[in-house]
């Protein structure tokens, strides 16, 4: 007779044995995992299956029959029903483990590395970090953020991620699509209004709001405009994005500033930085600076090296890179990020910088007909990694070092495997959390060439 197939909705006692990658708890239950929300290594928990798959289960506890000395109550009243946090039940300490034991074994499993991961820097803050707020709006009008793996939008009124601005701006946007009738965005009829509430905040304080909208205009602009500055002492700008896409993109693709300023500056790592609506910047200046110090670090930069800075983005690598290099070339594919990016080379007075417009390859091929080879090559790619040709034209450059910054731990393990016959060889790794209390993990590594042993010869 075959084994009783475990059944959806029944519930089932489990040893959670470690954690997946989007911080679920992982058990066993007849030979096939169980991803289990909210459950803690080491402890012995009821668990109710919601979904029984071919070859995988996931479940939610159920009750607790031996806790883990990290757990803790969640400090967040939405935490059952949004899908920003991840690891409010337990121990930042154990938040930080689970994240390093993550990476390691990304590198070892999928990388092929036998590397040690020893260390993860975590956050000396790792509440209201965020100095970037994208809340989704949904008819009611709700204005908060997406349940987790849906699209349904749960009411926020502070997330304790974010900036207390950003919570004020929400709340004054809400009171005046309530106050006005303002239509909120309904994703399925395609039709409304208001689809995002955007605020970007700095470090003095000040902090810029943009509305997403189904259209070219709202009606009680001048009184939208009142609320927020009312709302918000430290506001310098008000922007309308313009969105009119079927899609599940928040920014717009035309911005007209209603009041103030339609930017805000910045500084990280002593570098000056102008962040319009669309510029990418990273959302955690404190942890970024931490990062972006490692990656210098690994970098080994005496003043001399020419460095390229493959998706530079508006800059910040290589103005960071910059002040210790000899030259830093930055390429990316965005040509507002590339003017961007001149422009803060520019407000940080630094002179030993440039940027090209072009991917990886037409950068590496427009360098080599200028003569230029770079001694390091600084990747920050997004969360799917390099595609296999770039990781092919890196070496073909033949760059003594490769500093990898990664915001996904398992992209970083296939690229560096794909290094590996190339000549580059994994020398180490640090983990940092950039966000805490959310499953994302950053990742430092260094690669470096792998010349032929000349001692036998």
């Amino acid at each position: 007779m075959q084994p009783n197939k475990p059944l959806e909705g029944h519930t089932y006692p489990l040893r959670i044995e470690g954690y997946s990658s989007d911080g679920a708890g992982v058990a066993r239950l007849d030979g096939m995992v169980v991803f289990v929300q909210g459950g803690i290594r080491g402890e012995l928990c009821q668990v109710r299956l919601t979904h029984v798959g071919r070859s995988a289960l996931w479940g939610v506890v159920r009750e607790v029959t031996e806790p883990s000395p990290a757990r803790i109550s969640p400090d967040c009243p939405y935490y059952d029903r949004c899908g920003g946090c991840h690891f409010r039940h337990m121990t930042y300490a154990e938040e930080l483990e689970a994240k390093r034991v993550r990476v390691e074994d990304c590198l070892r499993r999928l990388g092929g590395a036998d590397v040690r991961v020893t260390e993860i820097l975590g956050a000396a803050q790792p509440e209201r970090y965020r100095n970037k707020a994208q809340f989704p709006v949904a008819p009611g009008p709700r204005i908060g953020f997406y349940q987790a793996r849906t699209h349904k939008v749960v009411d926020v009124a502070d997330c304790l991620l974010q900036s207390q601005a950003a919570a004020r701006l929400r709340g004054a946007v809400k009171d005046w699509m309530t106050q006005y009738s303002i239509p909120a965005y309904n994703e399925k009829a395609r039709a409304g209004l208001v689809r995002h509430v955007y605020v970007r905040t700095n470090r003095r304080g000040e902090s810029l709001c943009c509305l997403l909208v189904n259209g070219v205009g709202v009606p009680r602009e001048r009184e939208l405009v009142k609320a927020l500055r009312a709302a918000e002492p430290g506001l310098v700008g008000i922007v309308l994005g313009i969105n009119q896409s079927h899609s599940n993109v928040i920014l717009g693709d035309a911005y007209r500033t209603l009041w103030g300023q339609d930017f805000l500056s910045d500084t990280l790592c002593g570098a000056t930085f102008q962040l319009s609506v669309p510029s990418f910047y990273q959302v955690n200046p404190d942890q970024t600076e931490v990062l972006y110090g490692k990656a210098l670090e690994l970098a080994g930069l005496t003043g001399r090296e020419t460095v390229l800075d493959l998706y530079c983005g508006i800059g910040t690598i290589s103005l960071v890179m910059a002040r210790q290099a000899g030259m830093v070339w930055g390429a990316e594919v965005v040509p507002q990020a590339v003017d961007d990016a001149i422009q803060n080379a520019q407000c940080s007075g630094i002179t030993n910088a440039r940027f090209l417009c072009a991917d990886a390859g037409e950068a590496a091929r427009q360098l080599a007909q200028e003569g230029v080879r770079p001694h390091v090559v600084c990747v920050d790619p997004p969360r799917k990694g390099l595609a296999e040709d770039v990781v092919a034209t890196i070496a073909a450059m033949a760059p003594e070092r490769v500093v990898y910054v990664s915001c996904d731990p398992a992209t970083l393990g296939r690229d560096v495997k794909r290094f590996a016959p190339l000549g580059y060889h994994l020398d180490c790794a640090t983990a940092v959390d950039l966000f805490p209390r959310t499953a994302h993990v950053e990742t430092v590594a260094l690669l470096s060439q792998q010349k032929p042993d000349t001692t036998m010869l």
